[in-house]
């Protein structure tokens, strides 16, 4: 574990896992509005709402996500008046870094306590050529997806756009803070912890600060969400911002996808592609949808699947990432081996389906996909339905 930089104010040495910090007790006490989780125009809104321009939000904005400053007495442009008055209606409040973990391939994990107790995590992933940061959108997840670590945890609630934005925030300045070429955030994705697209509106607001000119910057092809296939909110995400979409697919057929993404029995694969060919359709620039398919042993990877998932994909323009299981303890499943991994990535690619076979990356810190769990109070009781292995598998 790394030694916790200074702008976090944490200690790997926590007094309690169920106890906010004194800083995020401060702020909860105050219910202040928190400027971190607004938007530009939620942050026009608010300077109007206190007699300001709107002119005062890109302002704030810059100092906040780009020069990473929390202290409004620091923020000279503004007026002496104006920010006492947001130090006195508002505050920049952070989640507190309980974790700071560092994997022997360079990837990077946070255990991030939120204001109630939970925890939540979120990974930066370097590559040659990005740095990806992985996001999580809710405290546990809502679905139920049997081979997913994160699922078996159970749910609490959704993150709210202060909490989803705080992983950006926070990631930033200190991967910033390690000044290495390489260590620097050029894409997001929300597929960390929960079901994005189930806490749609504080998703949105937070992945339009993240595309900000005045925050972060990222084009719409370098911000991600994923989802398992909840249709009605894949419709309303492709009315409403232009990015790119991952669908969590897993299965070439309900019946294996009712077992494996339950989400499946309310929205089947038939459902689910029509919506992934009209989110295509709503998109303003040249798109294609990415599919995640995790390769499970004997489940999943067989020659037939792969020709059932050939016609599944027929006039999608697809970019199909197949991932090695990531295992965890009591999952009951296998990883597939690299023959049938190979396999099966070459019957795609004899299609004409563009496919990446992706590393696995942080599996000894468990930060590999699939293994976030953070610590959560599980109001689901879903864990208690996990004594024995589910599916059938050995």
């Amino acid at each position: 574990m790394n030694e916790i930089p200074s702008i976090t104010a944490a200690s790997p040495e926590q007094p309690s896992p169920v106890q906010p910090s004194p800083e995020q007790q401060v702020a909860f006490d105050k219910k202040a509005v928190n400027l971190l989780g607004l938007d530009r125009g939620a942050l026009e809104a608010f300077f109007e709402s206190i007699g300001e321009k709107k002119f005062r939000a890109t302002q704030v904005m810059k100092w906040i996500h780009q020069l990473g400053v929390t202290d409004f007495q620091e923020m000279n442009n503004l007026s002496k008046d104006l920010r006492n008055r947001l130090a006195e209606n508002s505050c920049i409040q952070n989640l507190h870094v309980t974790k700071d973990m560092l994997s022997a391939d360079g990837t990077r994990k946070w255990l991030l306590q939120l204001q109630d107790g939970n925890h939540i995590e979120a990974v930066f992933i370097p590559e040659d050529d990005r740095g990806t940061l992985c996001v999580s959108s809710q405290v546990g997840c809502a679905l139920d997806c049997s081979f997913c670590s994160t699922g078996r945890q159970g749910f609490n609630r959704n993150l709210r756009t202060d909490e989803i934005i705080s992983q950006v925030w926070l990631a930033s300045h200190l991967l910033e803070e390690e000044k290495k070429p390489g260590r620097k955030i050029t894409n997001v994705v929300m597929m960390g912890m929960g079901e994005p697209l189930l806490n749609f509106d504080n998703t949105v607001s937070a992945v339009r600060i993240m595309m900000d000119d005045f925050a972060y910057g990222l084009s719409k092809r370098r911000v991600t969400v994923s989802t398992a296939g909840v249709v009605p909110a894949m419709d309303r995400l492709g009315d409403v911002i232009d990015m790119r979409l991952a669908v969590s697919l897993h299965a070439t057929n309900d019946k294996l996808r009712d077992e494996l993404v339950p989400v499946n029995k309310k929205y089947p694969l038939k459902e689910l592609m029509a919506a992934c060919r009209r989110f295509i359709d709503k998109q303003n620039t040249r798109s294609r949808i990415t599919f995640e398919y995790v390769m499970l042993d004997g489940v999943n990877d067989q020659p037939e699947h792969a020709r059932e998932l050939i016609k599944l994909l027929k006039g999608i323009p697809t970019l199909m990432n197949l991932i090695p299981f990531n295992p965890f303890e009591g999952s009951g499943y296998q990883t597939s081996s690299r023959n049938a991994v190979m396999r099966f990535s070459e019957i795609l690619h004899n299609a004409g389906i563009t496919t990446v076979v992706r590393k696995t990356r942080g599996e000894d810190i468990d930060a590999a996909c699939g293994q976030l769990a953070g610590k959560i109070e599980d109001k689901s009781r879903r864990h208690r339905r996990f004594a024995e292995p589910r599916f059938g598998m050995k």
